[in-house]
């Protein structure tokens, strides 16, 4: 297999939704090892709409180029209240990816 599952969590912040049903927000990315690039991205908000809508934000980008690019492409892209809650769960999964990297040396 050349891609790798990770995920990012985050505390959702009152009266969303998705609060409703869970106490995080969490993204998952699948990663190719080589180059970093997030194949498919995914996450826990409530309509299918804005899962896809950070989908389609989050593909393409490569990790190996850090984590500003995807973060500046939420915060100037999706405007709900979920916004620093997906900045965070997203940080979280670079942390993740970043150890995993560092891990396979």
């Amino acid at each position: 297999m050349n891609t790798v599952f990770i995920a990012g969590h985050a505390r959702l912040p009152a009266g969303m939704a998705a609060q409703n049903m869970y106490e995080t927000l969490t993204i998952t990315a699948e990663i190719d090892k080589k180059y970093g690039v997030i194949v498919t991205a995914s996450c826990t908000l409530a309509t299918v709409h804005g899962q896809e809508f950070v989908h389609n934000m989050l593909r393409g980008h490569s990790l190996q180029d850090g984590i500003e690019k995807p973060l500046e492409v939420v915060k100037n892209h999706y405007l709900g209240k979920a916004g620093n809650a997906l900045m965070s769960a997203l940080k979280d999964l670079y942390k993740h990816y970043e150890a995993y990297t560092t891990s396979r040396v």
